[in-house]
């Protein structure tokens, strides 16, 4: 067997931080994540500012995508959230005297993670196959043999299942 030769590489490696850098791609993903931190940070000077900086961990920032200027805020619980609602003017105002231009805050609240699992049978077998009919299921069809005519194709049928299926 005659492979094609291995082509030579003549590109250097880079540095990742360039591919993150750069326009195509990554670089719009890495800059949207440098944003999110520097808000993230205007967002606990100015909870601290507000003696609120406790509520800072529990908040998740982010804009709202399609509003101008709409920061959206995702908090754990209503009673953080009630707190935040109480807030909002001073919160706008302190988050724009720290450089984030901001309209107006919708503040939301998390779906509550699931508190159950699904946890699978113990001792039940998928690949076991139900075998024959119980003792009700027979008699069920005992009886219905026994009120069909006896040339019916029907009666020929129930018979072939009864006789297929062990007791």
């Amino acid at each position: 067997m005659n492979f094609a030769p291995k082509p030579v590489c003549t590109k250097a490696a880079h540095e990742w931080l360039e591919y993150l850098r750069d326009s195509e791609g990554l670089g719009g993903i890495l800059a949207k994540t440098e944003d999110l931190a520097k808000l993230k940070i205007a967002l606990k000077a100015a909870l601290f500012e507000l003696d609120m900086d406790n509520l800072a961990p529990k908040i998740e920032a982010g804009w709202r995508s399609g509003g101008q200027n709409e920061l959206f805020l995702l908090v754990n619980g209503a009673s953080i959230a009630t707190r935040l609602q109480q807030i909002l003017p001073s919160l706008i105002n302190e988050l724009n005297k720290n450089g984030v231009i901001c309209a107006s805050i919708k503040v939301r609240l998390k779906p509550a993670p699931p508190t159950w699992d699904i946890k699978p049978r113990e001792g039940l077998r998928v690949s076991q196959k139900p075998k024959g009919f119980n003792a009700v299921a027979r008699a069920s069809w005992e009886s219905l043999l026994e009120k069909l005519a006896p040339d019916s194709d029907l009666r020929k049928a129930v018979e072939r299942l009864l006789q297929s299926k062990p007791k």
